[in-house]
């Protein structure tokens, strides 16, 4: 005859290296989530809140350069050619745009002049 062992309960599995693994996937995305920060570039609509006074301060952005008042200019010297035309970095600058330029395009000569120091930037069609 055939002689069996005694019937044990099986063990239920223990939970905590799953615990363990949980946790550490959760500190990894919480590290992982903290290195892309988004940046914000405040611009005003056209017709805003900013009244303009003073001599014109039109940039024209295309896909291969910019234009300031109708003049080409680069842009690394548009700080410059800018300063004459403003009296403080309140003035409002206006940005306008060409049909195949990019946003990003507009974004980064945005941000250009915000590095230096001009704060109030409108964005018209």
């Amino acid at each position: 005859m055939l002689a069996l062992p005694p019937f044990r309960p099986s063990r239920k599995p223990s939970l905590t290296p799953m615990i363990d693994v949980v946790f550490l996937l959760l500190v990894f995305f919480m590290l992982a989530s903290q290195f892309g920060h988004d940046s914000a570039l405040t611009l005003s609509p056209a017709g805003g809140d900013a009244a303009y006074s003073g001599p014109p301060r039109l940039v024209e952005i295309g896909p291969d350069g910019l234009r300031l008042n109708g003049a080409p200019v680069a842009e690394a010297a548009l700080a410059e050619a800018l300063a004459p035309l403003t009296t403080g970095a309140e003035d409002v600058i206006v940005l306008r745009s060409a049909d195949a330029t990019s946003l990003q395009r507009l974004i980064d000569v945005a941000q250009t002049l915000r590095a230096a120091g001009f704060a109030t930037l409108a964005v018209v069609p």
